[in-house]
């Protein structure tokens, strides 16, 4: 850490980000009250003269404050970003490590269920409309290009490239990341209203057209998120002689082999949860025109707060239902606990 110990390195942190919200020479007493270290004023103030005369901070005119050099800036910028690219590349394997395992476990679902119901499955990845975001991270690729990287709360990452007309200095790259992260911290896209918006574009200022880059950004992560869908047991139907025309069958097997439709039972199995996440589509209720004939049930599972996926079981009317909703409620509790991820 370029010969600076930790208490130094968190009184320098501590003083970049109050002058970067302030604006103005920070002393002591500011500091002492916001560090984690527990220290006396005094003692502070003798950390801040000996990373002033290593260069990192400045004292302008008489104030008893100090404020960042720009070899400060430049260590703030590069501690930060290190720490930064660490959680990062860590989220980046659990994000790979975490899809193919859900890939894997929801495939078997569906596979499972269809072999002891002796019905048609179907199970969707999680819905991510709700997801927020954990953290936000620009920095500057060359003179005309900015890097955004965006994490959300579920560990999605998303990187966008912002085209700058003019290179960035260090203050105004800090401004930015704080301003981005002080305000979108745990917002999901639905709260981020257009009062907040118009509020970070203003305090922004000249660089207001980045700010809105990024939030376009934040959307898409979002709005990329594919929605995969697994289903099995799609022969199961033969079974059943009031499914098995030739037509009908045919018709249901593609409705569940092509899965376009199948986006449609999911929006609305999400959108109309009931209180103990089952909900049952007789006949003419079912989304899907295909499934006429049919009963759809279906049950909501969670990955995380507002992150959920559906899994629902599409057999005759004259179903089992006691049993496929049983079924489904201890599936429902199996799945909550597999694919969350275990606390650290």
């Amino acid at each position: 850490m370029d010969g600076l110990d930790e208490r130094k390195v968190k009184i320098l942190e501590a003083i970049i980000r109050t002058y970067l919200e302030t604006g103005e020479p920070v002393g002591s007493r500011t500091i002492s009250k916001y560090t984690d270290l527990n220290l006396s004023s005094a003692t502070i103030r003798n950390e801040m003269s000996d990373l002033e005369e290593l260069g990192y901070l400045t004292a302008p005119h008489t104030s008893a404050g100090r404020i960042p050099s720009d070899q400060g800036y430049r260590f703030y910028v590069d501690h930060l970003l290190k720490s930064k690219d660490k959680e990062i590349s860590d989220m980046k394997e659990f994000v790979i490590e975490h899809t193919e395992k859900m890939e894997k476990v929801l495939k078997q679902v569906a596979k499972v269920l269809a072999q002891t119901t002796n019905y048609a499955t179907m199970i969707s990845s999680p819905n991510y409309n709700a997801n927020k975001v954990k953290f936000i991270q620009l920095s500057q690729l060359d003179e005309n290009q900015l890097l955004a990287v965006i994490v959300m709360e579920t560990n999605i990452v998303r990187n966008k490239i912002i085209p700058l007309r003019e290179p960035l200095d260090n203050e105004t790259m800090l401004k930015l990341n704080v301003l981005l992260n002080s305000t979108l911290n745990g917002l999901s896209i639905p709260q981020i209203n257009l009062g907040t918006i118009s509020k970070m574009k203003e305090q922004a200022g000249d660089h207001s057209d980045i700010v809105g880059v990024v939030l376009d950004a934040v959307a898409e992560s979002i709005s990329q998120e594919e929605l995969e869908i697994y289903t099995s047991g799609a022969t199961n139907i033969f079974k059943y002689p009031e499914l098995s025309d030739s037509r009908k069958a045919s018709e249901l097997i593609y409705t569940l082999e092509e899965k376009q439709q199948l986006a449609a039972l999911v929006s609305d199995s999400l959108s109309s949860e009931t209180e103990t996440g089952i909900q049952v589509y007789i006949g003419n209720e079912s989304p899907i025109q295909t499934m006429k004939d049919c009963s759809v049930v279906t049950a909501t599972y969670e990955l995380s707060e507002g992150v959920k996926g559906t899994v629902g079981i599409i057999g005759p009317k004259r179903m089992d239902y006691e049993k496929v909703m049983d079924s489904l409620k201890e599936l429902k509790t199996q799945l909550d606990g597999i694919l969350k991820k275990p606390s650290t």
